[in-house]
């Protein structure tokens, strides 16, 4: 019997474990042992239910049109739970100049495809609107050596639309929603669809219009199934996100779990890999998955090979926090038909988003309560995560009444802290992470994984788990029928 310890459990951790027990279902002569330092399972994904609320103190959801996470709750049998978003009340504030404006109709990360609702928003100046639309005048960047050059996410929203759209749009939903910042971020790690779509199309406007027409087309043609749930582009669960975790963990074997328990050495022998903890005890292992935050692995690491342990060093982490405040509905004040707030990072205020969960996800509030969540932290605010936690819910109230005009007070406040928990996909990441995985392809029984890397979705955590199991395995002789392409194409 072969064995593979995963230090780690959050989603990676335990997509990786999952795996595991379906190699051994199949029949193959392996298991796991799974240690994380903490005392819960889930790392970031967290949810708590309080007097009839949902909250989610993480991740709420994931990306729809990515396959992972649908294809593991089609095997964990738990497809059904899956909740779409309320679209219906779909409506999206931006603050700028001190005042809320809706998310005009049309626009697509950060390019408008549709004339009317672009020209009438009070969003941009007109000298903004207008710098914005020479995207479809200024030539696509030309391209030297094997494809587009990388950029930062700031060059290449300045260079096309100007920087108004950087400073009232991308930056608050793009950089705000990957808690990074844009003068840092790496196109090529985070959006490399932006630096091929200047490419193809020769312009963003031209590319998302493109885009536009295309799942327009795609819904023509594939209707929803009578009584099936709406395809919405994100997706929850019903009883959050921990619901998944849970059944993971369930059905990979808590019995092979272990929780607070600290990786704190490892070592290669002769014969495998030997994982001491923190209480002492050691655990023998043919093959070692790291699954933690990149900073967590780089200690790890160092006394195995100091070239991974740099480059795992180079990837920067954020910082942050959310706050989640239950109110009675008939209190708060506020029009409950939207989806949430981002505030850009020129408004200079403490809030860097706020969602209407209770809006945006059926189910998350008793009749008569509604639930907000902020968001606070990131690159650019880090002191204040030196606040306490009641300090940090008095701020998030604060601004909550300021920015959206909530009234009332809450009935309870959550906060869910998560130190240096969001990495940061800086210029060169593709670069070390290329670095990393090719030195633990030449060591055997050795593989990382986690958001830290390709993806901080959590449908990429679940497919970099996966996938260190499969290089294991893979070094054993060992293939998965599931891992060819046809077994993936569950939704």
């Amino acid at each position: 019997m072969r064995k593979i310890v995963i230090v780690g459990g959050g989603v990676a951790g335990l997509a990786a474990a999952y795996k595991v027990k379906r190699a051994a279902e199949a029949g193959n002569d392996v298991e796991f042992a799974l240690v994380e330092k903490d005392p819960r399972l889930g790392g970031k994904i967290v949810t708590q239910h309080v007097d009839g609320f949902v909250i989610d103190g993480g991740p709420d959801c994931f990306l729809t049109e990515k396959p992972a996470i649908h294809r593991i709750a089609k095997l964990l049998g738990i497809f059904d739970e899956e909740l779409p978003t309320d679209d219906a009340r779909k409506r999206t504030y931006i603050l700028s100049r001190g005042h809320l404006h809706d998310l005009p109709d049309g626009v697509m990360m950060f390019a408008p495809t549709k004339f009317w609702p672009f020209a009438t928003t009070g969003l941009f100046s007109w000298s903004g609107k207008i710098r914005m639309g020479t995207d479809l005048l200024i030539k696509r960047k030309p391209v030297t050596g094997d494809g587009p050059e990388d950029e930062t996410l700031e060059s290449f929203v300045v260079r096309r639309m100007g920087r108004e759209c950087l400073d009232r749009l991308a930056e608050p939903l793009v950089g705000g929603v990957h808690a990074s910042d844009p003068a840092k971020m790496s196109l090529a790690a985070t959006f490399p669809r932006l630096l091929e779509m200047e490419q193809t199309y020769g312009g963003m406007i031209k590319g998302f219009y493109a885009a536009r027409k295309k799942v327009a087309e795609m819904r023509k043609k594939y209707p929803p199934k009578p009584g099936a749930k709406p395809r919405t582009f994100f997706t929850s669960f019903e009883a959050g996100m921990q619901y998944l975790i849970d059944a993971m963990a369930d059905a990979a074997g808590r019995d092979r779990m272990r929780t607070g328990a600290a990786a704190m050495e490892l070592v290669r022998t002769a014969d495998g890999w030997v994982v001491t903890l923190d209480d002492g005890s050691v655990l023998e292992a043919d093959a070692v998955i790291v699954a933690t935050e990149s900073w967590a692995a780089e200690r790890l690491m160092r006394p195995v090979d100091e070239i991974t342990a740099d480059a795992l060093a180079g990837i920067e982490h954020s910082s942050s926090a959310t706050v989640s405040l239950a109110f009675e509905e008939s209190e708060v004040g506020i029009d409950m038909n939207a989806f949430g707030v981002l505030c850009p990072l020129v408004e200079n205020r403490s809030l860097m988003a706020a969602s209407l969960s209770s809006t945006k996800w059926p189910g998350r509030a008793p009749e008569g309560k509604v639930l907000l969540r902020g968001f606070v932290g990131g690159p650019h605010n880090q002191a204040i995560m030196a606040e306490s936690d009641e300090r940090l819910a008095e701020i998030v109230l604060s601004e909550l009444r300021k920015v959206l005009g909530v009234k009332g007070d809450p009935l309870f406040a959550k906060v869910f802290r998560w130190e240096k928990g969001m990495p940061q996909y800086t210029m060169g990441h593709l670069d070390r992470v290329d670095a990393i995985e090719m030195r633990c392809a030449e060591v055997p029984g050795l593989a990382i994984a986690g958001g830290s890397y390709r993806g901080v979705g959590l449908p990429n955590c679940v497919e970099s788990g996966e996938r260190a199991v499969s290089k294991v395995l893979g070094e054993w002789g060992v293939t998965l029928a599931e891992d060819s392409e046809e077994q993936k194409r569950y939704y």
